[in-house]
């Protein structure tokens, strides 16, 4: 098969053009938009953590590459920065072929991928970034493309109007996708392959800092890279960030080495605590905490208290402070929990029990 540079598509960049500067944000900044091509990983082999997909996708690539044909239209979900992006990126680049990047908010129209599909190669890989976002009208385009690799134009208007089936050559979609519930049921049936990316360990997280701080020529010990580590909230994206981060503090207070009290030293001056909260999801904690006295909080008000869009609060803030156990989530409205209570150093009333809500 044919080898190219990997390409991307302007609209990727444009659609994150609002993302929040949050250190802790798994959004990707135009930070991260613009030094991830040289962190993320260009093989498999590279490629750390999420053992048990990466074992399938090489079983995919191998199968695929025996046989002359595209790989299966693949389908990844999970939450933000966890390497969906980088493993399409390693597909196309195991499979020799172009790589193709766009996301669903930036394809509008249907002409808009009528006209990345008839411009792709063969073999080639369309990575489509929140795929669940898609105007249905786009969608269906894909229905016949992914299928027979055939795509329906309508000419025309009216009574005159009239439909021509095109020939596209075979192709690999990847989609990636934050909320699987909202991806269509006939598109989600169509991937050959749906796969889940979890959250990393530690070691694992260990294992990419000390990776990204040789590429960026930053010296830094185990312990340090561990630091950083348990501060990024199992995400990639954002220990790449906080390695970032650390690596200017050192460079202009310390003697350019990363280790563990220049990471702890630089990352409490960018706010982030030893759980890997920042000033907003301590401000949560707070509000839920002294504001409210411990009761149950609506999202709505909670959003306005700390001067947060509810979706932000809902996408960005929450889904961690719940999975830390900091934060449930209950019919009556958000609760701070014990644990909350106790990083914030603030003593529970014993009426207001998180228990017994």
């Amino acid at each position: 098969m044919r080898k190219e540079l990997i390409s991307s598509n302007s609209s990727e960049v444009e659609s994150y053009s609002e993302t929040s500067s949050r250190s802790l944000d798994p959004l990707p900044t135009a930070e991260d938009l613009e030094g991830d091509s040289t962190l993320r990983p260009r093989q498999l082999t590279q490629f750390i953590g999420q053992p048990q997909l990466t074992e399938h996708l090489q079983i995919l690539i191998e199968a695929a590459r025996i046989r002359d044909k595209p790989v299966d239209h693949l389908l990844f979900a999970g939450p933000p920065g966890l390497g969906k992006t980088s493993l399409a990126g390693v597909v196309a680049r195991e499979m020799g072929v172009g790589l193709r990047i766009t996301s669903g908010p930036a394809l509008t129209r249907g002409g808009d991928l009528a006209a990345m599909l008839t411009d792709l190669n063969e073999g080639d890989v369309l990575f489509i970034d929140e795929i669940h976002r898609m105007a249905r009208a786009v969608e269906e385009i894909l229905y016949p493309a992914m299928e027979d690799f055939k795509m329906d134009i309508v000419i025309g208007k009216g009574p005159t109007a009239r439909s021509i089936r095109l020939d596209i050559p075979p192709f690999t979609l990847i989609g990636a996708t934050t909320r699987t519930g909202l991806v269509a049921g006939p598109l989600r049936d169509r991937f050959g392959f749906v796969a889940r990316l979890d959250y990393y360990d530690t070691p694992d997280l260990v294992a990419i800092i000390i990776r990204s701080a040789r590429i960026l020529g930053v010296e830094i010990d185990h312990e340090g890279a561990a630091e950083i580590a348990k501060r990024s909230r199992g995400t990639p994206r954002i220990a790449n960030r906080l390695l970032r981060r650390v690596r200017d503090f050192v460079e202009v207070r310390g003697d350019g080495r990363i280790t563990h009290a220049s990471a702890v030293e630089g990352l409490e001056l960018f706010g982030v605590d030893e759980i890997g909260l920042d000033k907003l999801d301590r401000a949560i904690l707070e509000a839920l905490c002294t504001r409210f006295g411990g009761k149950p909080v609506g999202l709505s008000t909670l959003a306005q208290c700390v001067g947060e869009e509810m979706d932000t609060i809902e996408d960005a803030y929450e889904p961690y402070l719940v999975r830390q156990g900091l934060v449930l989530r209950t019919p009556r409205g958000r609760l701070a929990t014990e644990k909350a209570w106790a990083h914030l150093g603030i003593q529970q009333p014993a009426s207001q029990d998180s228990r017994l809500f």
